[in-house]
């Protein structure tokens, strides 16, 4: 019964992910929804950016094993990122109206920071869609009892979430987040429903959480201890703002109102809702405390779902495992669509510059299939966990993108000649110190943060290379050009001079 209505879910969502594809008719479609989505279905994809793999799976098990100072990355740091992300794209880069971030650095500084910061964001999904692709790996696996093995679940799971993301982009994305998104919450709740009936109730396990030490929040360590937490919290807070999923959610609403509504509503959400695995695989330890302690010794990752197969029944097996395939397919259809929408738009476009949308929105789908059996490789290769996987995906993106991002955006004097030094000094910085020194004092992606800024700066400061502006390109007049064109019904002029 369990596995017919696995067989049964993943069909619907192929069919809800094909029905959308009618509504794709051009490239923005495909890429941002056509920008006209409403504050719920916002809302719901909002929470889904990080509702998946790693809030189920990764975050309930480092939970159990290091408590709350274990999980500040997820879902500490990475709720304060939707809030902060949502606030600063609907304030600032919505009305540039672009289909990715890529294009937001080519207009603020150069082709070559296009280049750079695109390679850098794309880079990044590698991990983190591989988490997702991992765990449903998992999923089938503990579903079918070890008839389907791991590996072949990831091809099995791969294909599915490519099928209807191929096809209905964005869209498809968009409706099935807001469709899974009941089933996620209902599911989640109903389990720890029934879990905390065998707990004695919520009390007894938080209770239990506190006397083991479980809820303590800070370190207790010296100086060591206090810059690993931080980078932890910083990496996750910061290092995932300049992602093309975060970006494409908040700006694929219907208004820059909608888009910041929907981002602190969706983070404050995910904050409140993260917990709810945590509590259910606590409680393992409390049910039957030698085999999930063993358990957590060897594989932690399989706590929850060997707590739901063995303590409730059929019924309660298929609204849970429902509710997991809902969360790590919402969260890796997008993780997949958005590092192959800026490939495409932001490096593969250039080669063709005279192509016209409907080929290029056949180019994206073949980018999208490509990223995805690279990931695919790459997940079943990786010995890492869910957690690291996920955690690991984002110092890139910190060391390499975030300082040109928010310095372009808030900063006039931030030049092309700053943008590049920041790049590439952030970048060589942190991966020397990850390559030459094993547990440096301070975290890698910090020292490469630091350096960043530096280059920034100093880059914008000095004097500029013959023919580079200087002040930089003013953003808010880009924004002004923009809306103004916007207001007399004007197609803007697409930055590589096509409309």
């Amino acid at each position: 019964m369990l596995i017919w209505f696995v067989v049964i879910y993943l069909l619907v969502s192929v069919a809800i992910g094909l029905y959308a594809a009618t509504r794709v008719h051009n490239t923005k479609d495909f890429a941002v929804a056509g920008r006209r989505l409403p504050l719920p279905v916002v809302t719901a994809t909002v929470f889904a950016t990080w509702f998946g793999a790693e809030a189920v799976f990764g975050v309930s098990a480092t939970f159990v094993t290091n408590g709350l100072r274990g999980v500040v990355a997820d879902p500490f740091g990475a709720s304060l990122c939707l809030v902060i992300a949502g606030i600063f794209y609907g304030t600032t880069l919505y009305r540039l109206n672009v289909l990715t971030l890529g294009d937001f650095f080519r207009l603020r500084y150069n082709r070559s920071v296009e280049v750079l910061t695109t390679l850098c964001i794309v880079a990044s999904y590698l991990g983190w869609v591989s988490a997702q692709i991992k765990a449903l790996g998992l999923v089938f696996n503990v579903v079918t009892n070890g008839a389907i093995p791991t590996s072949a679940g990831m091809i099995l799971g791969a294909l599915i979430v490519l099928t209807y993301t191929s096809f209905g982009g964005m869209f498809a994305v968009a409706i099935l987040d807001f469709v899974q998104i009941g089933v996620v919450m209902g599911g989640m709740l109903y389990i720890g429903y029934l879990i905390s009936g065998m707990t004695g109730g919520v009390d007894v396990v938080v209770n239990h959480a506190a006397a083991a030490g479980k809820l303590d929040f800070f370190p207790a360590g010296g100086a060591a201890e206090w810059l690993a937490f931080i980078a932890a919290w910083v990496t996750m807070m910061l290092g995932s703002i300049p992602q093309q999923d975060v970006f494409q959610r908040v700006t694929s609403a219907k208004s820059a109102r909608i888009a910041i509504w929907a981002s602190i509503l969706g983070g404050a959400l995910y904050f409140c809702f993260t917990f709810v695995p945590m509590f259910i695989a606590y409680s393992a330890t409390l049910i039957n405390p030698e085999q999930f302690n063993g358990l957590i010794e060897t594989d932690s990752q399989l706590v929850l779902p060997t707590l739901v197969l063995e303590q409730t029944p059929v019924f309660a097996q298929a609204i849970f495992f429902g509710a997991v395939l809902s969360a790590i397919m919402s969260c890796s259809s997008a993780t997949l669509l958005a590092p192959s929408v800026a490939f495409s738009e932001n490096i593969v476009r250039s080669f063709f510059p005279q192509i016209g949308d409907h080929a290029f929105l056949r180019l994206m789908r073949l980018t999208l299939v490509c990223f995805t059996a690279i990931v695919l490789v790459f997940a079943l290769n990786s010995e890492a966990s869910i957690f690291k996987m996920v955690e690991n995906a984002y110092k890139v993106t910190l060391a390499g993108a975030f300082v040109p991002l928010f310095f372009g955006a808030y900063w006039k004097r931030a030049s092309t000649q700053g943008a590049l030094a920041a790049i590439l000094g952030g970048l060589a910085s942190w991966l020397l110190i990850e390559a030459l020194v094993e547990e440096p004092l301070v975290p890698a992606q910090l020292i490469g943060l630091g350096v960043s800024m530096v280059g920034m700066i100093a880059g914008s400061l000095l004097p500029q290379r013959v023919g580079e502006p200087t002040p930089a390109i003013d953003l808010h007049a880009r924004i002004h050009h923009r809306a103004a064109a916007q207001t007399h019904h004007a197609a803007p002029p697409h930055p590589h001079g096509r409309h």
